[in-house]
């Protein structure tokens, strides 16, 4: 292999890393708004619903849903957290709901 089919490979290596850092994190920040949804007794498909109406379902939802625990287990995810997580993946939709709903409790 020469220096430039090596160097090319190295970087096939560094970009799927890369994409699969991102997909984690996603994935985390999916979990935290799903349960900061139970947590304040709210369906995460239904707020997602809300924020994307043209979309059918969002199927990593569905799948992170499988590691929601109940409220009594859960931790407090503090307000501020879910919507920075949502704005951080460039969620503005699903952030104004999450505000919305915020608002509506207080």
């Amino acid at each position: 292999m020469d220096e430039y089919e090596y160097e090319k490979e190295r970087s096939k290596k560094l970009e799927e890393a890369v994409i699969e850092t991102y997909k984690q994190e996603e994935e985390m920040m999916i979990l935290v708004f799903a349960q900061w949804c139970v947590n304040h007794g709210l369906d995460p498909e239904e707020m997602y619903r809300q924020a994307y109406p043209n979309q059918q379902s969002n199927e990593r939802l569905q799948q992170v849903q499988k590691l929601i625990v109940s409220k009594e287990e859960a931790g407090e995810i503090p307000d501020d957290t879910v919507l920075g997580v949502l704005s951080m993946f460039g969620n503005e939709d699903l952030a104004m709901v999450v505000s919305e709903a915020i608002a509506a409790r207080k």
